[in-house]
């Protein structure tokens, strides 16, 4: 998991030991090849144009004037990039319990496109609130698939959890607003509102979740992408975005993810913080997304 941040580290390091002799001042034009393919790296490892060229802005103005020796270029490469990755991921998430805690019920809607394990991702999320001993409601809004609603059912059934729907067809935005009712009624924590899996340029769909987000006024909405199609999941974040202001997001797929450089890529260009990393199947494979334990993940220790 995470290895081609390694390999391009140790890359440049051992590039620029062949520049340094005893202790030499680093310049850009000693460098400039080094830049070129540190640059090429990020983008073969899913980072967009506009970060990867960022991060390597930063290494530039960390290494050039810089008077190191041969022994220390290898920290100093490390060192430079980890302080570009943490600007980038500065923006943390208030953890959801504590944001739970100001206001009940506390609504919760995810979206994002097909196949990106978005069900599955809003059942993780309900079994990590019930663990924490929080009581939740989950809404079948995503009204135009009998099997969304089945799947999301045996979910609801596995975990113990109420789970609110209607039948194929019906009005999702109706679901979510008796869901945030029920939950209201009856003392319940938080509701879990699941939305139709919807490519981000079609426009009827993306209507119909502007309009669950009218009726059930969400609290915090949420972008579940995969990992795994890399700047494919930076242009849906942007055009969801747009559409209904996401306020974080999740990341599916990411024990599968050899680069990682889709989460650097949202976190920049749509800076909203990372809530979670999906790492499995199993209803306990969601971490809550640590910046410093990714980028060591990333780069090394």
């Amino acid at each position: 998991m995470f290895t081609s941040f390694t390999s391009i580290r140790r890359k440049i390091a051992d590039t620029t030991k062949a520049l340094v002799r005893g202790e030499t001042i680093l310049d850009e034009k000693k460098l400039l090849n080094i830049f070129f393919e540190f640059e090429t790296a990020l983008l073969e490892s899913d980072v967009a144009l506009e970060v990867s060229e960022k991060i390597t802005g930063d290494l530039k103005k960390e290494l050039c004037g810089t008077s190191v020796k041969r022994g220390g270029i290898d920290r100093l490469v490390r060192d430079s990039i980890k302080k570009s990755l943490k600007e980038i991921l500065s923006k943390k998430a208030e953890p959801l319990e504590e944001q739970i805690s100001k206001k009940r019920p506390y609504v919760i809607m995810f979206v994002g496109v097909n196949g990106t394990g978005k069900t599955t991702t809003v059942a993780k999320v309900a079994y990590l609130l019930k663990k924490k001993g929080f009581s939740c409601v989950i809404a079948a809004s995503d009204t135009f698939r009998a099997g969304a609603i089945e799947q999301l059912e045996r979910h609801a059934e596995n975990l113990d959890v109420r789970m609110i729907r209607h039948e194929k067809g019906a009005d999702c935005a109706a679901v979510a607003f008796d869901a945030v009712e029920h939950a209201r009624a009856k003392g319940k924590d938080a509701v879990l509102i699941d939305t139709a899996g919807r490519m981000e340029t079609n426009t009827n769909l993306m209507d119909e979740m502007k309009k669950i987000m009218r009726v059930a006024k969400p609290d915090l909405v949420l972008f579940v992408g995969d990992a795994l199609t890399g700047n494919s999941a930076v242009e849906q974040a942007k055009r969801f975005n747009d559409a209904v202001k996401i306020d974080g997001i999740i990341l599916t797929k990411a024990d599968a993810d050899a680069k990682g450089g889709s989460a650097i890529s949202i976190a920049y260009i749509i800076n909203k913080p990372i809530y979670f990393l999906g790492t499995g199947q199993e209803y306990g494979d969601l971490v809550e997304f640590d910046p410093d334990w990714f980028i060591d993940r990333l780069i090394g220790q």
